[in-house]
């Protein structure tokens, strides 16, 4: 079966123990990079990316947690420089609407991602984590619970559009030596939108919450054995579109919520304890039993 990760061979690939990481984030104000700041801005020395259009309100928040630039992603010479000094590129900054066109995900997704890595590379940052989403197997059938190591399949531009972010990560990972992991993104959402009945349907398999994403960030933060990886980044679900059970195993993610507990509604169907699991431990165990 193929391997959606790497790990390096030899010794680790920093010795983070006498030292705060500097972490460069792409996209600070959005929804995830926000939360990011707000959480682990003790954990980490932050250098906080924004390109200026965003709302004023939240831009000012961010001068609490780190240091704030202001810079565009689709300029290389200006990446270059955002990146000196940098051990982790946190890049969240994209068109993230699964109605863009090719117009809409060339620039952002294309160009600013190819640049975020070459920026990485020339600046000697140690590793790039790139947020990739569900959006890359979206055209798998709903039944289909999606492995990070199946075939990429989207089901829109946006959707390839990370695509190509995954395949430039590998390779940069790969041949080019810069540590790269890709984490495929849910429906990031706060427990007030998963308590909302009627959002809560439309996410049911797919929910992260957001101190569970912020927990798998930081754990692909500090990680110092890979070289390379995908980990789909979703909350622990009842029902869950994408297996996360590689970011278990590989950096000890341990997610603490479950839609299916937060939303009032959903919980009072005890689907925990009425819906069973069904695996081949469980076979074995019953044939033992007859």
């Amino acid at each position: 079966m193929p391997r959606s990760f790497s790990a390096v061979q030899s010794r680790p690939i920093s010795s983070p123990k006498h030292r705060r990481r500097k972490v460069l984030v792409t996209g600070a104000a959005g929804n995830i990079g926000s939360y990011f700041a707000q959480h682990s801005c003790r954990r980490y020395d932050l250098r906080l990316m924004v390109h200026g259009d965003e709302d004023a309100k939240q831009v000012r928040k961010l001068c609490k947690f780190g240091q704030q630039i202001v810079g565009d992603i689709r300029d290389l010479e200006v990446m270059t420089r955002m990146c000196k000094g940098i051990d982790t590129v946190l890049h969240l900054a994209a068109n993230p609407s699964p109605k863009a066109d090719w117009n809409g995900v060339l620039g952002i997704n294309i160009v600013g991602t190819y640049n975020v890595f070459q920026a990485a590379l020339r600046a000697g940052c140690r590793r790039v984590i790139y947020a990739s989403s569900i959006h890359a197997v979206s055209g798998y059938p709903a039944d289909v619970q999606v492995k990070t190591s199946d075939p990429v399949n989207p089901g829109d531009l946006y959707g390839v559009s990370k695509c190509f972010g995954e395949a430039l990560a590998r390779y940069t990972a790969e041949q080019e030596g810069l540590s790269s992991i890709c984490l495929r993104i849910g429906a990031f959402q706060p427990d007030q939108s998963a308590r909302d009945n009627q959002k809560a349907i439309s996410m049911l398999d797919a929910w992260v919450s957001q101190r569970d994403l912020n927990q798998l960030i930081e754990r692909c933060i500090d990680d110092e054995k890979l070289k390379f990886a995908i980990f789909n980044g979703l909350s622990n679900n009842r029902f869950k579109r994408l297996d996360i059970s590689d970011a278990r195993e590989l950096v000890g993610y341990a997610p603490k919520d479950d839609l299916t507990e937060v939303n009032p509604k959903l919980k009072r169907l005890h689907l925990s304890e009425r819906v069973q699991s069904h695996s081949m431990e469980d076979q074995r165990k019953k044939r033992r039993t007859i």
